[in-house]
């Protein structure tokens, strides 16, 4: 019986001789180790502390738990040694730089869905791997569009600690052995469904979303009795390692519109770290994602926390919310169940 192929393994084979190549494996590697430990502190709950507990706020305003700190500090120390030349992440200001020297920088999430660390619900750690552009200061290869990322994707911390990855050349998943310390080849190449009937948004916000955001939505709540003919399940979790990790085992769309509050104008992710190494797995998966008008590995970045909205998911449930921003249908063409006072309209 032949062996199950570790991570490590095969990142090395895929590496081969490339320099490139080489330093992105070992800069997945060392993501790898590092959260190797933050699945052991997050698997003990309160016995590693409270773990959930504020400890202030990072530069974009948003509260910062222990747990938040705690995986920054892990991974910083598991990429320093490496070929990595810097590391930027949701917790620093700035990008810490290691060596500029070096071929690859390295931009995280440290802890996606920290709201959720004290309701025992899954949360991740999402990075993007990059190349240093040769003459250019360091801080520039942290700006590039998604498209120009050399590996990406998110570890899922929940009942099983799994890493969701891609070098350009699909994407796999490998689950954590526990007893080996070292992650296992556990699924086939993912492909996402092309169509879906399950989408993620915070219905909560419904009052604040476009009109077209706003349609799309009655039209799911419509399900089969109204224009869609089918109906659709709702999910949100709140974190998007978790949401994502949803559709690519077995389809739907994830929504995170902009909308109409205060500092919610131009989205909410992070297009570096959190927006980018997604919709390269999404697409490497057969989906799609986009902003609601571009491709959002087509994007430049013009600083390192720039935020944005993301839709991501099936290719053909992705189209048809692209379709209704770029071309809302009018209130008369809605279902009368739909129209003016639809069920969640005021």
């Amino acid at each position: 019986m032949p062996q199950p192929k570790t991570l490590d393994l095969d990142l090395l084979e895929w590496a081969a001789n490339d320099p490139q190549k080489t330093a992105t494996a070992q800069a997945l590697i060392a993501i790898c180790q590092g959260a190797i430990e933050i699945a052991r502190l997050i698997s003990m709950g309160r016995l590693a502390g409270n773990l959930g507990a504020a400890r202030g706020g990072n530069t974009q305003g948003d509260v910062q738990k222990e747990l938040d700190v705690r995986s920054n500090d892990i991974l910083i120390e598991a990429l320093r040694g490496t070929p990595v030349a810097a590391l930027a992440s949701e917790e620093l200001e700035k990008p810490l730089i290691f060596d500029d020297r070096l071929p690859v920088v390295v931009a995280l999430d440290p802890l996606d869905g920290s709201s959720n660390i004290d309701t025992n619900v899954s949360i991740g750690t999402i990075f993007s791997i990059l190349p240093v552009l040769q003459g250019q200061p360091i801080q520039a290869a942290f700006l590039q569009p998604g498209s120009a990322q050399c590996a990406a994707g998110y570890v899922i911390y929940g009942p099983h600690t799994a890493i969701a990855f891609t070098t350009g050349n699909g994407t796999q998943i490998y689950t954590l052995d526990r007893e080996k310390g070292s992650f296992i080849k556990s699924h086939p190449p993912v492909s996402i469904p092309a169509s879906a009937n399950e989408y993620a948004i915070n219905a909560s916000n419904y009052r604040h979303w476009s009109d077209s955001i706003r349609s799309y939505i009655d039209d799911c709540i419509g399900g089969k009795d109204g224009r869609r003919g089918q109906d659709a399940n709702m999910r949100w979790i709140g974190s998007l390692v978790a949401d994502c990790h949803r559709i690519l085992v077995r389809g739907g769309v994830f929504l995170y519109p902009r909308d109409q509050r205060k500092t919610y104008e131009n989205g909410r992710l992070r297009l570096t770290y959190e927006a980018n190494p997604i919709a390269f797995l999404i697409e490497q998966s057969g989906g799609k994602a986009t902003d609601g008008f571009r491709r959002i590995m087509d994007i430049e970045p013009e600083t390192i926390h720039q935020r944005t909205p993301l839709i991501f998911g099936s290719a053909s449930e992705v189209d048809r919310i692209c379709a209704f921003k770029l071309d809302p249908s009018p209130e008369s063409d809605i279902s009368p169940l739909f129209a003016n006072r639809g069920l969640l309209r005021s």
